[in-house]
């Protein structure tokens, strides 16, 4: 079970979503060092090192919703509730 699990409906269609879902990707592997990767309509992530290490998840994007899951290593999960609200205001930013 992913320790952040966030639901945003859309009005950007399918390919427009899988756009802003490769820049929100490739945003992470500047900031994170996150690598990704396409999994059908999921981006799946891992941050192998830097100061995410452990963390893991997917980017799933739907017609008009977009879910994101995100598995945070044990030494992150007490900043789990700044993390939530980092990623929400991103996606409402996006």
């Amino acid at each position: 079970m992913a320790t952040i699990e966030i639901r945003k409906p859309h009005t950007l269609g399918r390919d427009a979503a899988r756009a802003k879902a490769e820049e929100i990707a490739n945003r992470l592997k500047e900031k994170l060092s996150l690598d990704w990767e396409w999994s059908g309509d999921s981006v799946m992530f891992e941050a192998k090192g830097g100061a995410a290490k452990g963390a893991k998840g997917t980017l799933v994007v739907r017609a008009d919703e977009i879910e994101v899951n995100v598995d945070l290593p044990l030494m992150l999960r007490p900043l789990k509730g700044m993390v939530e609200s980092k990623i929400r205001e991103k996606l409402d930013a996006i």
